[in-house]
């Protein structure tokens, strides 16, 4: 499957650039990617204005037998400025590296390493890949922070700091080194900067609007404070009853949040669930749930208790609802067969589920590098300066119907 022509931004020493970026894609059995250039050059821009009058009037480059090139010079300048997840500042490097691993900072290097990996396999540039293999940190940042926890985390997160701190200039070099602005016709580059000025003023006129909006919405809340409804027995234990319909079957079962990290009925990465909101109920009043992961929740024997004498009352609501029937079929369909809101909350459940079990696989898949999750990101993050992805799409449903039948496997029926 061709994948799409990303624009990204990188932060360079002479400045920020603007590119396109083509991730992997498979033609003719082999895999193949490539950013735009020419023979050694990197072609980068001071902004979307320059791409844009480039694209429209570019003869021969890198990017030219891209299966999905032609789409290109019809974007518009808005389509063709890089959104935030393609925005790379490697000049901030040193700084983020200066932080504590946690999710933000992990990630946000994880994401810039991809890119400069990308950039050096197809620049050629081995002093970067020489960087990049000095300490082991690089190979393990897409784990997240696991890796870098306890004493050997922290010796592997400090070797990766310094090698950051003593060599990454000579990443910054090397990528200097290639980067080359080509010219661009005149009058094309008259007709996109008006593009980039038009959208500007009306992207600051619709943020003034949000602004005042909000302003007003404040107001509103303030006076509606005092008459918030109670928030029941679940809201004041935190442990929330949710449903989930999958494989033609209702199931019923606990989840709550600890410290932001979801916990589940259930231990050993197996949930607990009921087929009925009444199955549940009994299941919870007569068994012994000692070992179960949510009895380490302060306020779970509010729960057993009521249980126990009978009126425990199992309400899901809407937002604890989740559907994951059917939505393989509708991604295979494409961007408009799916609801983004079932998306999104299957979405959720599914990245729960294996946080709390330990498990990278949903991580994995939905990251943006992979087509899956570049798939589940624009469904999720409709944005008219991101290209739509291309279709077939069915090795991005297979995928899912595979992260859905290994939660399916971890649900243990009472």
């Amino acid at each position: 499957m061709a994948q799409d022509i990303v624009p990204i931004e990188l932060g360079l020493p002479q400045g920020d650039v603007v590119t396109l970026w083509a991730p992997r894609w498979r033609e003719d059995g082999e895999e193949w990617e490539a950013f735009l250039g020419h023979e050694d050059d990197l072609y980068a821009f001071p902004d979307a204005a320059h791409l844009a009058a480039f694209v429209r009037t570019a003869g021969e480059h890198d990017l030219s037998d891209h299966p999905a090139w032609h789409l290109v010079p019809a974007l518009s300048v808005a389509e063709l400025m890089p959104d935030d997840a393609h925005q790379y500042d490697l000049v901030g490097v040193p700084e983020l590296v200066a932080e504590e691993p946690d999710t933000w900072t992990v990630g946000e290097l994880a994401d810039i390493v991809a890119i400069v990996r990308s950039l050096a396999d197809v620049c050629e540039l081995e002093e970067v890949h020489e960087v990049l293999d000095a300490a082991a940190g690089f190979a393990v940042l897409d784990q997240g922070t696991f890796p870098f926890t306890g004493r050997d985390g922290e010796r592997l997160w400090t070797d990766l700091a310094e090698t950051i701190s003593e060599r990454w200039d000579e990443v910054l070099d090397a990528l200097d080194a290639v980067v080359a602005v080509p010219e661009v016709d005149a009058a094309a580059l008259a007709t996109s900067s008006e593009e980039l000025a038009a959208f500007q003023a009306e992207t600051e006129a619709a943020e003034a609007e949000d602004a005042d909006t909000e302003d007003a919405e404040a107001t509103g809340d303030e006076d509606d404070d005092a008459e918030e409804a109670p928030v029941g027995f679940w809201g004041e234990v935190g442990i929330d009853p949710i449903k989930i319909i999958v494989g033609g079957q209702d199931y019923y079962t606990l989840r709550c949040y600890l410290d932001d990290e979801p916990v589940f009925l259930g231990t050993d990465g197996k949930i607990d669930v009921a087929r009925s909101a009444r199955g549940l109920g009994k299941y919870l009043a007569t068994e012994d749930l000692a070992d179960n992961d949510l009895a380490e929740v302060s306020t779970w024997e509010e729960v057993a208790t009521k249980a126990t004498d009978g009126s425990l009352d199992i309400e899901v609501d809407t937002d604890n609802t989740y559907v994951l029937e059917g939505l393989g079929e509708d991604l295979a369909e494409g961007v408009d067969a799916v609801d983004p809101v079932q998306l999104d909350l299957a979405v959720e459940l599914l990245t729960d589920a294996a946080d709390w079990a330990e498990d990278d696989s949903v991580g994995e898949a939905l990251n943006q590098s992979e087509s899956l999750g570049w798939l589940v990101s624009f469904i999720l993050a409709p944005d008219p300066t991101r290209m739509a992805p291309s279709p077939p799409f069915d090795a991005e449903s297979e995928a899912w119907n595979q992260l859905v039948q290994t939660f399916e496997n971890r649900l243990t029926v009472r």
